[in-house]
């Protein structure tokens, strides 16, 4: 039989720049793992933070400018034992970490501004279900579409309130990128003590700006998990009522049955028109948030001890204004700073007590005015307080010399 010569074809060249990025690529997540100094984005601290927290479920779609941490965790997870799924949009997405969780899983979600109005509903049945889940927005000018590019603050009101009926919320705002990292293991921390959903803001520049950042041993890193019930099964209520206003959680397959619903609930999970278990379950709601305010509430107070002008800030604005501060400060300006790293529940003693001693609050932040509209409910009482705002929602950011130079015109 004569045989017939066959012909390879050629391999495909490799581009110059594809293997290098691959190799440098490589390096980075080596360096993390290893817990060595990196060049990270916030975005990255953020899926590092997750999983360092004990996330093992994530469900998500991608959406600009949150998409590198559901990228990152899609290949850590399924390494690490987990389970990542892409969903078919938001709404799936906030239901299918809600269920996750109530199996026994740590989830999470990460989004961006339409992503998280789509997932306002499912927020609320995780809030009202009393169910352990992070949702992580990285804000983008709004609204609809908007600049998907372009950083801004716009949805700070929408944490708390976008969610129909009374449903107090935790949010925490970084203001870098070591603070991704640590401020998602608070998340994931507050979420399974407090069964709750707890949100963590970012904003487009803090999710891709990069800084030098070292993880810490985790034999350093605080990781809570959620109480488990120690009574015989037919003991158990899913909603208990105790003093800190804390319950423990048995998931599905434990042995525990108990019912779940988006109905106003008795403390079995059972649906309820009775108006002594609703208000029960509306006050739970409310007094796990109220009675922990020490607990939840992070701020940062910068070079206020003798301020007689305050700035209010949060996010990537906070580092502009601690800028502005160091600028006025030079000015001989006493100008202090302070930041919160809880958004919600709102530091109300913390403002107070800062408007108790000084004359003038500035308040510059990316959106129409929804910081402002939080110092003006607690200045109105004090005419002798003047409230300066700087507002800005084209996409652009409010620099140390916008902010020191608004200030003096104000004063």
């Amino acid at each position: 039989m004569k045989k017939t010569a066959t012909t390879k074809s050629a391999p495909k060249p490799k581009t110059k720049a594809s293997a290098p990025k691959q190799e440098t690529k490589l390096e980075e997540l080596q360096a993390i793992r290893e817990r060595k100094t990196v060049l990270m984005q916030g975005n990255e601290a953020v899926a590092y933070g997750a999983l360092d927290a004990g996330c093992n479920f994530f469900a998500g779609y991608p959406i600009t400018p949150s998409t590198e941490i559901a990228e990152i965790l899609a290949t850590e997870l399924p390494r690490r034992g987990g389970v990542f799924v892409q969903m078919e949009d938001e709404i799936a997405s906030i239901c299918a970490i809600t269920g996750a969780s109530l199996a026994g899983a740590k989830s999470l979600t990460a989004t961006s501004g339409p992503g998280f109005s789509l997932m306002q509903e499912g927020i609320g049945f995780a809030k009202i279900t009393e169910t352990p889940c992070v949702v992580v927005n990285v804000q983008r000018v709004g609204p609809s579409t908007g600049m998907p590019t372009s950083c801004a603050q716009g949805d700070i009101q929408q944490s708390r309130w976008g969610s129909h009926g009374d449903s107090p919320a935790i949010v925490l705002y970084p203001d870098s990128v070591k603070e991704c990292y640590e401020l998602t293991i608070r998340a994931i921390n507050l979420s399974e003590k407090y069964r709750t959903c707890v949100i963590l803001l970012l904003d487009e520049v803090l999710g891709h700006m990069r800084e030098a950042v070292r993880l810490p041993d985790m034999a350093n890193v605080r990781v809570i998990s959620r109480i488990k019930p120690t009574v015989p099964p037919h003991w158990y209520k899913h909603y208990d009522e105790n003093q800190k206003y804390l319950s423990p959680l048995a998931s599905y397959g434990e042995g525990y049955r108990f019912h779940v619903t988006g109905l106003t609930h008795d403390q079995l999970g059972f649906p309820t028109n009775k108006a002594t278990e609703a208000a029960d379950m509306m006050e739970r709601l409310r007094k796990k948030i109220t009675y922990n305010i020490r607990d939840l509430v992070q701020i940062e107070s910068y070079k206020m001890e003798d301020a007689k002008i305050a700035i209010f800030a949060a996010g990537i604005v906070a580092r502009a204004a601690k800028s502005a501060v160091v600028m006025a400060r030079k000015e001989g300006i006493p100008v202090g700073l302070l930041r919160p790293l809880t958004i919600w529940p709102f530091p109300d003693d913390a403002v107070r007590k800062m408007l108790r001693d000084v004359d003038v609050v500035v308040v510059p932040e990316l959106n129409q005015g929804q910081l402002s509209r939080e110092i003006q409910r607690l200045v109105k009482d004090r005419s002798d307080s003047k409230l300066i705002k700087i507002q800005r929602v084209n996409g652009k950011l409010i620099s140390p010399t916008d902010i020191l130079r608004k200030m003096k015109e104000g004063i």
